[in-house]
């Protein structure tokens, strides 16, 4: 195959002027991908350098971050090297620290709008694809690589990602290049090695296209994940309540498949990712728990939690900043939100009596009674966080604007009666972002 019309393929979508950043470990896939790119780069005048991630796990490393500057050197590109600390944790292994500490690296290192680059290619996809099925993974992990996909503050791409190694390792023969060899790669112990080593070559003796096969079989449960994906995104609004709940009701009018689909959506919305068993748990011990209870269910440092037929995810960490006056047309924080009072002069949220200056932010205040707009009669402010279905939890994170010791609103909830404007008056609008 013609290595580099494969890689301009999969590269066609890189606009002018746009910077390539080259992740070099100064093996071969890395070395293939540089010199590949840095012949893209000189013929579309793009700009390109490289970054070397040096572990220190292994004395032979010491000598890659020089190697990797002068084989990008003689391509004419700079090659930064960027040393990491690897965390061990009891529950992770060296291989994902690594991989770990070597992304994150990556993506501090990053500019806006970047493409980072990294040489996965077709033999890694495979690789991948049989570790997920050992893990008992879902479609998004059978999906394995993308070609493509959203990484710090650009893209990541893996444009030899359809070239087996050893196409790569012919292209860089042929072209002369140097590249170092890992001594960790012989080493069975780390999972990928013991697939690469003791597991594929028998598959590929057997079968030859075993590596294109099961890629292919990625790219559909890769269309499958969307589809998944799409339909989550169509169910979820329609189960969440205002205070970001999420309907039990609701889910049990679902399929089983599908509710756990859109509860896996919900969860991963809020960085929380979950097992199928975990998955099973929560809706046991949470949405099926009896009515008058008010269940919880860790996952690692996060609850879930359940309050009038709605699940809830606390917020944590988050402290409420009171604010002592407001300023007209600007963006306030108050610790779990974004409060910003805007000039209208029609559609107002507000009466435009109220002057800013004397209007304030607190949390938690007791004793307050209200009597939102089209409402008949002011109740206890604690009877309308239960009409409302506050959580008890989320209630000292509820904003409350003040003018003096009165109530004029709860962003995002209710405007008081007195503090209403009559229709397409002018007067104060009242925008709340929450966390």
């Amino acid at each position: 195959m013609d290595l580099y019309a494969d890689f301009c393929r999969h590269t066609a979508g890189v606009r002018p002027g746009q910077s390539l950043l080259v992740a070099f470990s100064g093996g071969l896939d890395s070395t293939v991908l540089l010199a590949l790119a840095a012949r893209l780069a000189r013929e579309r005048g793009l700009t390109i350098r490289a970054v070397h991630i040096a572990h220190g796990l292994q004395p032979a490393a010491e000598s890659w971050p020089a190697h990797c500057a002068r084989v990008a050197a003689t391509l004419g590109i700079h090659c930064q090297t960027i040393g990491v600390q690897v965390a061990l944790g009891s529950r992770i292994s060296l291989e994902a620290a690594a991989r770990e500490a070597r992304y994150r690296a990556l993506a501090e290192a990053m500019a806006q709008g970047e493409i980072l680059l990294t040489g996965h290619h077709l033999d890694d996809q495979a690789e991948t694809l049989l570790l997920a099925l050992k893990r008992g993974a879902g479609v998004a992990g059978l999906a394995a690589m993308p070609m493509h996909k959203k990484f710090g503050p650009g893209q990541q791409w893996r444009p030899l990602l359809t070239c087996s190694r050893k196409v790569l390792e012919t292209f860089g023969r042929e072209q002369g290049l140097s590249w170092v060899e890992d001594p960790s790669n012989a080493a069975d112990d780390f999972d990928r090695n013991f697939l690469r080593n003791r597991i594929l070559p028998p598959l590929l003796a057997q079968w030859p296209s075993f590596n294109r096969t099961a890629a292919r079989s990625a790219e559909l449960c890769a269309e499958q994940m969307e589809l998944a994906l799409e339909l989550a995104e169509q169910d979820l609004p329609d189960l969440l309540n205002p205070a970001g709940g999420l309907s039990v009701t609701g889910l049990q009018a679902l399929s089983r498949a599908r509710r756990h689909n859109v509860l896996r959506h919900w969860l991963q919305q809020h960085q929380i990712h979950c097992s199928r068993s975990q998955l099973q748990a929560i809706w046991q011990e949470l949405a099926l728990a009896r009515m008058d209870a008010e269940p919880e269910v860790r996952l690692g440092q996060r609850s879930i939690r359940r309050y009038q037929g709605f699940l809830y995810l606390p917020r944590e960490g988050a402290r409420p900043r009171p604010l002592d006056s407001l300023k007209a047309g600007k963006w306030l924080h108050c610790g779990v939100g974004q409060l910003r009072l805007s000039p209208v002069t029609r559609g107002a949220d507000l009466i435009t009596e109220l002057d800013p200056g004397e209007l304030q932010l607190a949390f938690g205040v007791a004793g307050l009674r209200a009597q939102p707009a089209g409402r008949a009669g002011s109740r206890p402010l604690k009877k309308l966080w239960q009409e409302y279905g506050i959580p008890p939890w989320q209630r000292p994170h509820i904003p409350l604007l003040m003018q003096g010791t009165k109530l004029v609103a709860v962003p995002g909830l209710f405007v008081t009666r007195d503090h209403t404007p009559e229709p397409d008056q002018p007067g104060w609008q009242l925008e709340w972002l929450p966390e």
